[in-house]
């Protein structure tokens, strides 16, 4: 490998270990979406998600080792790196060229979990167009930081029953490119494995399927 080769290599692996996104051939690789087993990543300007599994190899050389709804491991160089969802899209194309949005991949039971961020704090998202509003237990409030007691108290039936539930606004919800404001929300008086993204999000994207994939395009 000639000197300028190496030197290539060794931009990349360093704008990879910055953060998320990371350039080949002048093209930005971002992640945008996650799944186990499966990552989902945009190249450059393109709103057209590739999917990778377990093993595939960028352009750059880079491998997708291991992925989960968390995160994806690449290897370059024979270096490893952990990247998560919340890092997607670092650059690419001029600011409002393109609507933001989020690709998601079913996992083996047909649900979209994946990894975003609530008040700039990382969560795990599983998406439920039957919740009115974005939902979440109580764990995931305090370590969010809302003071839910001072939210808007009321009544939930649920499968175990009737419970106490809180209502609240979100400052910021972010998944992929996607990054909203304001957003409705309502506390559950127990814990709960993942944190609802119903339709006081979904409802302000524009939503298309196509087989096990998810895009979400922010409208507003």
């Amino acid at each position: 490998m000639n000197a300028r080769a190496l030197e290539f290599k060794s931009v990349l692996l360093a704008l990879l270990l910055a953060g998320g996104a990371y350039a080949a051939d002048d093209v930005d690789i971002s992640v945008v979406g996650l799944s186990q087993g499966r990552a989902v990543v945009t190249l450059g300007d393109s709103q057209r998600p590739r999917v990778l599994r377990e093993g595939d190899t960028l352009p750059n050389g880079a491998r997708l080792l291991k992925a989960t709804p968390e995160s994806a491991v690449f290897e370059l160089d024979g270096k490893r790196r952990t990247l998560s969802l919340g890092s997607a899209r670092l650059s690419g194309g001029p600011a409002g060229s393109s609507a933001a949005s989020a690709t998601l991949v079913a996992d083996s039971s047909g649900h979209f979990i994946t990894t975003g961020a609530i008040n700039g704090v990382t969560v795990k998202f599983l998406v439920d167009t039957g919740a009115t509003l974005i939902a979440m237990g109580v764990s995931d409030a305090r370590r969010i930081g809302l003071n839910y007691l001072k939210g808007e108290p009321g009544l939930s039936s649920t499968a175990n029953g009737v419970v106490q539930v809180y209502r609240v606004k979100l400052d910021t919800v972010r998944l992929g490119d996607i990054t909203l404001n304001n957003v409705d929300a309502v506390v559950h008086g127990g814990d709960m494995p993942w944190v609802l993204l119903g339709m006081s999000f979904l409802n302000r994207v524009q939503m298309s399927r196509q087989g096990d994939e998810l895009k979400l395009v922010k409208r507003f």
